[in-house]
């Protein structure tokens, strides 16, 4: 969990033979995120976004530039990147990522230190147009961003919000992966899909 104006849980997704992988959603306090990697001798080869909102991607363009990894979003919310009304960081301190990558839905993520690591892109939209999930069908674990959390669905009252596509994304491309598999959201703790369709449904 990483604290700038809100907490956040930013994540390390890392391959243990190579201890090469993802950063994912790192929203706040670069220092912190920068020594962990350090600490544990880790190389991130790309900084995934899961949307665009400024407490997602606070500490992207710092890192962006020591780790050398580019920093990757899906097209429809690459807008959100360099406007701070769209990234909701313009009532704080302005916040904008000018330097990025886009990424597609379907597109298979791999690892160059080992392409049998990897992670599949999963447009889901509706808290913001272009929010995606980061699935892993071998570790059963998806990063939802903030599609959804604990305790329910995501929030649909900001820029590009759109409930009937939030409730679209959850029942037919969340609640449709494998039970076990553990969803890991931007602010509450993990739980299954087992147990978030039973809170839905």
């Amino acid at each position: 969990m990483v604290q700038g104006v809100f907490a956040e849980n930013t994540y390390f997704y890392i391959d243990s033979h190579s201890k090469s992988g993802f950063l994912i959603d790192p929203g706040a306090q670069a220092g912190l995120i920068y020594d962990a990697i350090q600490q544990n001798g880790w190389n991130i080869e790309k900084i995934l976004l899961t949307h665009g909102h400024f407490d997602h991607l606070g500490a992207a363009e710092l890192l962006r530039e020591k780790l050398v990894a580019p920093i990757y979003i899906y097209p429809l919310d690459a807008p959100y990147l360099t406007d701070p009304y769209l990234n909701l960081s313009a009532q704080y301190q302005p916040i904008t990522v000018p330097h990025y990558e886009e990424l597609y839905d379907g597109e298979i993520i791999r690892l160059k230190a080992n392409s049998g690591f990897y992670l599949k892109v999963i447009h889901t939209p509706g808290h913001t147009p272009g929010s995606v999930t980061y699935y892993s069908p071998e570790e059963s674990a998806a990063f939802v961003g903030d599609l959804l959390y604990q305790h329910g669905p995501g929030l649909t009252n900001f820029p590009g919000g759109n409930p009937s596509e939030l409730e679209k994304s959850i029942v037919s491309k969340i609640l449709t992966l494998p039970d076990d598999t553990v969803l890991l959201s931007g602010h509450s703790s993990p739980i299954t899909v087992a147990s978030e369709r039973q809170m839905l449904l």
